[in-house]
């Protein structure tokens, strides 16, 4: 088993670039941007979420809400973020060890619990998390990711937190009705995300990392339950994997080995790119060229050339184990804001952006 599952929890699905929560005032507001902040003079929010292993924001018709679990005191936490400030809502208890959250819809929470070899499934009512069913899995699952919505029906996919053996699980909200399909994939496929596109093959698909299997492999949306695709091997611990905003870029973080790496999406082709001696835990493209690493009390932001050289790295400072990013505009001012859950320590982050424009640069 990994070391750093034990010391550290471990990074969450998903990315997601959304847009903003608020509305503009008035046309005078839509026309008037605020100051840029001199570098290195950073706006945050700390949020109080305890061990925050997964979690997820979604700006819709509540504003934006950060579902998120709180692996040690077997939470799932619910708070809204308006503008710079944030708010705790409510907190549900569940199971030993919940590992993530999502959002299905503007008013549906998925949240993976590993004792029960669960997605437990909740309803926003109000300021208050309902919990409606438990879809089983099978195993004590690490990730869910929304694959297809439509209407009522939701397709799932779970993946362990140790182990081969991956669940598509189509739910059918009224009535209740579920059904799994389990297929293998590689060992300790974690957090999967959506891609446009895989080399020399059209359509999208799901890739991830494999943790243990230190390797990343995909499947294609149409044949899901295909064999997986390897699509690059490693000798470090493949950590996460994330897709640039073009989808040109698979980046992935690799822990350990003082060197991450990134895909061509086109080509296959691998390009390894420096990083520090403990390498990464997390990653967030903000766009083919400039990418945010999370590690332990810092993002790293790498400005690259086309061969994958550095041409300028910066840093910002968190509160704690930073192991997973998600790139929002929270308060709504044009600029992409990254949410940081930390999974160690008590306190996860919002950092406002122009994220490069406020890092500080590393010498």
């Amino acid at each position: 088993m990994a070391f750093s599952r034990w010391f550290f929890a471990p990074a969450v699905l998903a990315i997601f670039i959304v847009g903003g929560c608020q509305t503009n005032q008035s046309a005078l507001e839509a026309s008037v941007k605020p100051p840029t902040s001199p570098q290195g003079v950073v706006s945050r929010t700390q949020i109080e979420l305890p061990q925050a292993w997964g979690g997820q924001v979604r700006c819709g018709q509540h504003g934006c809400l950060l579902a998120a679990v709180e692996h040690e005191e077997n939470v799932v936490a619910l708070h809204r973020l308006t503008g710079r400030t944030s708010q705790m809502l409510d907190r549900q208890k569940v199971a030993y060890h919940p590992d993530s959250a999502i959002w299905l819809s503007d008013d549906l929470v998925a949240a993976a619990v590993e004792t029960t070899a669960s997605i437990d499934i909740f309803r926003l009512a109000g300021d208050k998390l309902i919990p409606v069913t438990q879809l089983p899995v099978g195993f004590g699952p690490r990730d869910v990711v929304l694959v297809q919505a439509d209407k009522d029906r939701y397709r799932l996919l779970a993946t362990p937190y140790r182990g081969r053996e991956v669940a598509w699980i189509d739910w059918q909200e009224k009535p209740n009705t579920v059904q799994v399909t389990k297929t293998s994939w590689c060992e300790a496929p974690w957090h999967p995300v959506k891609v446009k596109q895989l080399p020399g093959l059209a359509g999208a698909a799901i890739a991830t990392a494999c943790l243990d299997g230190r390797q990343v492999v995909a499947v294609s949306e149409a044949d899901l339950q295909a064999p997986p695709r390897i699509l690059a091997k490693f000798d470090a611990i493949a950590r996460q994997a994330r897709p640039s905003p073009s989808g040109n870029w698979l980046y992935v973080a690799l822990e350990t080995g003082g060197r991450n790496a990134r895909i061509d999406m086109a080509n296959g082709e691998l390009q390894w790119l420096p990083a520090a001696p403990t390498g990464a835990v997390s990653v967030a493209p903000l766009a083919d060229d400039l990418v945010i690493w999370g590690d332990d009390a810092r993002l790293t932001l790498q400005r690259l050339d086309a061969q994958g050289a550095v041409l300028e790295t910066r840093e910002l400072r968190t509160s704690g184990f930073s192991t997973s990013l998600q790139l929002v505009d929270i308060d709504g001012d044009g600029e992409l804001d990254v949410i940081v859950l930390n999974s160690s320590d008590k306190r996860s982050d919002v950092i406002y952006g122009p994220l490069w424009e406020r890092a500080t640069p590393r010498s």
